[in-house]
């Protein structure tokens, strides 16, 4: 698997997140806490690159980024919409090393809900 660095920790601030281009795709990457977690950066109900500029928020133990044009909620986790459950985002493997934030650029992960 492949892997590509977007940036320092330091550049996502907390509870905020990111946009790279990883391989051709933009990856909206988001740092919450500790925890990283990299999704496709596509809107899908309104086709438009926003979704790293929404707000990270939870729903129980679910944390979730809500899209900053209609705001549907997508689990940071598995790309499916809280919303819609027949709609989901690309996940994508992202790692921290050294510091750096590192996305992969293998086909993103495909999360059965309730895994």
């Amino acid at each position: 698997m492949g892997w590509v660095r977007v940036c320092r920790l330091e550049d996502i601030l907390p509870g905020t997140g990111v946009c790279a281009l990883v391989d051709g795709k933009q990856v909206a990457i988001f740092r919450v806490g500790e925890r990283l977690f990299a999704v496709s950066n596509f809107d899908p109900f309104t086709k438009a690159n926003v979704i790293s500029r929404g707000l990270v928020g939870s729903k129980g133990d679910r944390l979730y980024v809500a899209s900053p044009l209609l705001k549907h909620r997508f689990d940071l986790e598995t790309g499916e919409c809280l919303d819609d459950p027949s709609v989901r985002l690309p996940v994508y493997a992202v790692r921290l090393e050294s510091g750096e934030v590192w996305v992969s650029v293998a086909k993103p992960q495909a999360v059965e809900v309730g895994a």
